[in-house]
């Protein structure tokens, strides 16, 4: 199984996926879009030009969902977290994620708890989840929503949980419909 969170910088995916290791019955590995980014090498990055920084972006951000897909293909059960923030990483998912049990939850928070974060981070750029925000949803489908400017991460967290208690896993979930209205995408 595969628990997708999807939402904005700063909106809290991290902090319900070190909630739901703790929680879920059974061994979850946590995967996040920052934590692969982080194995890049900061000063080589640092020289690149503006082209040549968004061509290694994009191989990370593609490369973070194969690993996805590695993990879960050797039998392991995930919660990864990410920014479906540039058009192409939602088709790219679909058709990487195909075969496989994918729970997608949207994770959202108000605009005005979301720079409050940036700010108390300190590692965010001041704006940047904002800017995301008309972005990261729009393709409007999710099997779970949450919002962590309402709920405490390990309410969330438990709300996702409840979920997949009570889920019938043959029926489509969101993946199969966005998968279905993306046919010529993937």
């Amino acid at each position: 199984m595969i628990i997708l969170l999807n939402g904005v910088s700063s909106s809290g995916k991290t902090s319900i996926a070190e909630e739901l290791l703790r929680i879920l019955d059974r061994p979850f590995f946590h995967i996040g879009v920052d934590a692969i980014g982080a194995m890049r090498s900061v000063p080589a990055t640092a020289a690149l030009s503006p082209d040549e920084l968004a061509a290694v972006l994009r191989r990370t951000r593609a490369g973070f969902h194969r690993v996805i897909a590695g993990m879960a293909a050797a039998g392991n059960d995930v919660v990864a977290d990410h920014v479906l923030s540039e058009p192409w990483r939602l088709p790219d998912c679909l058709a990487v994620l195909a075969g496989f049990d994918v729970v997608f939850v949207g994770v959202h928070c108000p605009p005005a708890e979301l720079a409050r974060r940036e700010l108390a981070r300190g590692d965010r750029t001041p704006g940047q989840a904002a800017a995301q925000l008309a972005t990261v949803h729009q393709h409007g489908d999710y099997d779970l929503e949450c919002d962590t400017g309402r709920s405490t991460p390990t309410e969330c967290a438990h709300q996702i949980r409840d979920y997949l208690t009570g889920r019938d896993p043959a029926a489509p979930g969101a993946f199969a419909r966005l998968r279905s209205a993306c046919q010529n995408i993937v």
